[in-house]
């Protein structure tokens, strides 16, 4: 069991540096300036381009790192009931596909994040 809780505390801090980076980049004073400068219709501010930026990396990785966690336990548990009873086969995958879908709602609502900050 506690082999399981390093790796998982590994997972966490792999995902929480890697925002932490992105969001040091993003708050880089002149990081959105040709971003703003190329745009032809009214600017958006750039602190709110910052936000939506960071809004939709932690949308895309949240959803990310819980679709894994739900997949590691819901496919341990569908290989030790398959190992059992074969013919459950179909019901364990419509659940793991489930699970993989918590990061496809992720992904998207990060596209609908960035669409309108376009």
């Amino acid at each position: 069991m506690s082999r399981h809780v390093l790796i998982v505390g590994l997972m966490v801090l792999g995902v929480a540096l890697l925002a932490g980076i992105s969001s040091l980049l993003l708050w880089q004073p002149g990081a959105l300036a040709a971003e703003v400068a190329a745009l032809e219709v009214a600017p958006i501010d750039p602190g709110v381009l910052r936000w939506g930026y960071l809004a939709a990396a932690l949308a895309t990785a949240v959803s990310s790192a819980a679709a894994a966690y739900a997949v590691a336990h819901v496919g341990a548990a569908a290989v030790g009931a398959l190992a059992e009873k074969p013919e459950l086969f179909g019901r364990m995958v419509i659940l793991v596909g489930l699970s993989e879908g918590i990061a496809i709602y992720g992904l998207i609502i990060s596209v609908l994040i960035l669409n309108r900050l376009a």
